[in-house]
């Protein structure tokens, strides 16, 4: 299988180490992966590279995750939001800015596989 063939994941996740870590789950699995480190930095991947899950977390250094929702969307990828926060309206808000789901760090490696899979194949 070719690059060109695996789904591409992007990960948005200020946190290197959890970008890390996600890296290699996803690749594991045969997925391709990218990593962002702020909104600028997806911005670029996404009209460059589109992906077809995109793991966004809300808190970013230049702001707010779910400002890239739907510029995400607009280029086919399903997103799913990671926060921290266990908040219903928080959770809420990011269902209402267009992402599938919303995941609750830290996520179990089981769940979030379970999860992507449903929305990669």
């Amino acid at each position: 299988m070719g690059a060109s063939s695996q789904p591409h994941v992007l990960i948005v996740e200020d946190n290197q180490l959890v970008i890390d870590a996600l890296r290699i789950l996803f690749e594991a699995s045969g997925r391709r992966v990218t990593g962002a480190r702020s909104i600028a930095e997806a911005l670029v991947v996404a009209d460059t590279d589109p992906p077809v899950l995109v793991l966004l977390d809300l808190r970013l250094p230049d702001g707010d995750g779910l400002v890239l929702v739907e510029h995400l969307r607009a280029r086919d990828a399903v997103v799913l939001a990671m926060t921290g926060d266990d908040d219903p309206a928080k959770r809420q808000r990011c269902l209402d800015a267009g992402c599938v789901d919303v995941l609750i760090k830290p996520v179990p490696v089981r769940e979030l596989m379970a999860v992507t899979e449903r929305w990669i194949d």
